[in-house]
């Protein structure tokens, strides 16, 4: 459903009325197409503090020039900053030059892990994560502010790459930690998935339709997994996309089985997308309610997880992204179900992404979706609907293709830094931390 309050923002008078009233004046993102690949304009790097970090190299391969009047983003590399006199660095820093950013521009500050023997550092570079998310939910005009934790900077091009495109337009407000494994660089940076193998569960539609056309865009061969009452949806996907279809049912006891049986050359790229709601307040939730959104949510992806790393489908090298959402970091009235199962999703990936990556080289990661404008979403009644869509700090829902870069991003080949993340695509919700 169109978002005719954006609509009317975008205009002269609908900007006029809506500075008098003080309503939100969400700004039209810029996302990405084949068209506009990157962020038109330059990129300042600045430095707060000391810095080890050789970053030029990556920052030159992002597509933005290195200078310019109007800087298409800032990147501040904050790593060096070790107590409160070099945060000041931080504000001189970016205290001139933040206003000039262009709209649908980015913000990225890069900071240190936390140095447990050093709390006068640790303090400082904790004081980064509440900067940032304040900077995001003032900065406007569709602009994303996000921090990164790195120690190494040829670790973090991915994410660089990614935080510094169109891709990430709904994507801020969020600490990515990146660690220091060495990145395995693709052949071709624009189908960087090109001869690994995808499956996407819940693919026939809504926001797995968009992960596996992302996937499949970047190079990947998609397997649509999607249940049988879908398999026409999920034919016709798969046959736009040069994928294969396969229908099952995800909650079932042997589903790992035949989707290791349909798979025996094996599998890169996993994600776990497939979900349902079934709201009631817990007073008035009966059983069948709880328990059918806890199997499909939760109790499918741990089985299904465990059965195809059990029988080597997953290669070493592989990628497993679960949706998780902010219903399960927040909470939200009438989903105690959906809340418990999403938040389940958040504890297997924190739980299992360092095992998986020692015993297996496979990381596992999660997306965390807020207000997604899908079939599901314009049902909502409208009042509902326009809160939903206007409590983020880019005043706008966002849109499957959001999540499917997120997602993209975290499969990449490049990625094998970014391990046991818990990523939210929610521009910045008012919601939760």
């Amino acid at each position: 459903m169109a978002d005719r309050y954006l609509s009317l923002t975008g205009t002269a008078p609908g900007r006029f009325l809506t500075r008098r009233l003080g309503l939100p004046q969400p700004a039209g993102l810029r996302r990405w197409s084949l068209e506009r690949p990157a962020l038109d304009g330059s990129l300042l790097h600045l430095t707060a503090g000391t810095s080890a970090l050789d970053l030029a190299p990556v920052l030159d391969r992002t597509g933005l020039t290195p200078a310019g009047d109007a800087p298409a983003a800032i990147v501040l590399d904050a790593t060096g900053v070790r107590d409160v006199d070099a945060l000041g660095e931080v504000h001189a820093a970016l205290h001139p030059v933040v206003r000039s950013v262009a709209a649908s521009g980015r913000v990225v500050v890069l900071g240190a892990p936390l140095d447990a023997a050093d709390h006068h550092q640790a303090a400082a570079q904790q004081a980064l994560e509440g900067f940032t998310r304040s900077l995001g939910k003032e900065i406007g005009r569709g602009r994303t502010v996000n921090l990164v934790r790195l120690t190494d900077a040829a670790a973090a091009e991915s994410t660089l790459r990614f935080l510094l495109s169109p891709k990430s337009a709904y994507v801020s407000g969020q600490v990515i930690e990146v660690g220091a494994q060495e990145p395995t660089a693709p052949e071709d940076w624009e189908r960087p998935l090109t001869g690994r193998t995808a499956l996407v569960t819940g693919a026939a539609r809504g926001i797995g339709e968009a992960v596996a056309e992302t996937l499949a865009r970047d190079g990947a061969h998609v397997v649509v997994l999607d249940v049988p009452s879908a398999e026409e949806d999920a034919r016709a996907v798969a046959a736009r996309l040069g994928g294969t279809a396969l229908t099952l049912d995800i909650t079932a006891a042997d589903a790992g089985a035949r989707i290791a049986h349909a798979l025996p050359d094996g599998l890169d790229v996993l994600i776990h997308n497939a979900g349902v709601t079934r709201d009631r307040r817990l007073v008035n939730m009966t059983a069948d309610r709880w328990s059918s959104v806890l199997e499909v949510n939760l109790a499918s992806v741990l089985r299904t997880t465990d059965a195809l790393l059990a029988a080597g489908t997953l290669r070493p090298g592989g990628r497993i992204v679960a949706t998780a959402s902010i219903a399960g970091l927040a909470g939200n009235a009438g989903q105690t179900n959906y809340g418990a199962s999403k938040a389940g999703v958040v504890g297997l990936v924190r739980s299992l992404a360092p095992r998986a990556l020692a015993e297996h080289r496979i990381t596992v990661n999660a997306v965390a979706p807020g207000f997604i404008e899908t079939r599901m979403t314009a049902a909502i009644p409208l009042f509902l609907r326009e809160a939903g869509r206007r409590m983020n700090s880019l005043a706008q829902g966002g849109l499957p293709v959001d999540v499917a870069e997120t997602t993209a991003w975290l499969a990449h080949p490049a990625s094998g830094a970014v391990n046991g993340q818990v990523v939210r695509v929610c521009g910045q919700s008012l919601l939760g931390a």
